[in-house]
């Protein structure tokens, strides 16, 4: 049997996950107990599991999260954090992010909010779908410096078009009045087509007030909390507890 010219072919085929798993099978005496049918599914599982990976690989590696290893099944579901299991499980299946819905996750400084943040954003990234993290701080100098160099509305088309965006600590600093101009943009071309998590330590409650002006804090609320899944978390800071 000529191996090397199929093998070679694989390869071509860009099959290197097929190529690599048939060679396992011809080694391994076992397979010949496998018909032909389970055999080759075995192969195209190879090659489908290997093409998932490298497609996680790349979404994680574009979404820059801030805590890379957060996930669904790593959070903590103590008593003192008074965290929904049902309300965490439920946006595990990424139903969510098909209806364009958002999250809110609010909470006092060390309660683990961008953990949970992130821990979604890389179920989304599981699910194929694309997501993006940006403390807002650093979101709005980026903002700034493409009012600057004339890169503002490509700048817009990036963002509005990541399935879900992360918008880390809301709330840090006084919004300027383009800053809040830019953010009202964000969530307009967002509402209704993607989704986005907010978290933030101050209650939603206030955020009209932190808007500080009537006008955009109407639009914006509309846009992003009237059809969020909201998460507050309490109890100690996790990084005291940590050091």
């Amino acid at each position: 049997m000529l191996t090397e010219p199929t093998n070679e072919k694989l390869h071509e085929l860009r099959l290197g996950a097929m190529a690599a798993a048939w060679a396992a099978q011809r080694e391994d005496p076992k397979m010949c107990e496998i018909d032909f049918d389970g055999r080759f599914g075995m192969l195209v599982d190879a090659e489908h599991l290997a093409r998932d990976n490298k497609r996680l690989t790349r979404a994680l590696r574009e979404a820059k999260l801030r805590i890379t290893n957060a996930c669904i099944e790593d959070i903590d579901f103590g008593p003192k954090r008074e965290l929904d299991r049902a309300l965490i499980r439920q946006l595990g299946t990424c139903a969510w992010i098909a209806s364009h819905a958002n999250v809110i996750i609010t909470g006092a400084t060390g309660t683990g909010k961008s953990y949970v943040a992130c821990a979604l954003a890389q179920q989304a990234c599981r699910s194929g779908r694309r997501a993006a993290y940006r403390r807002l701080p650093r979101l709005l100098e980026e903002l700034a410096l493409a009012h600057a160099d004339g890169t503002y509305t490509r700048l817009l088309g990036r963002l509005a078009k990541i399935d879900v965006l992360v918008l880390d600590d809301w709330g840090l600093a006084p919004l300027r009045e383009q800053e809040r101009r830019d953010m009202l943009e964000i969530f307009e071309d967002r509402h209704g087509g993607r989704s986005t998590i907010v978290t933030s330590q101050l209650p939603v409650e206030t955020w009209h007030d932190y808007v500080a002006d009537p006008t955009i804090a109407d639009a914006l609320l509309d846009r992003i909390v009237h059809n969020a899944h909201r998460i507050r978390l309490k109890g100690p800071s996790r990084r005291k507890a940590e050091s």
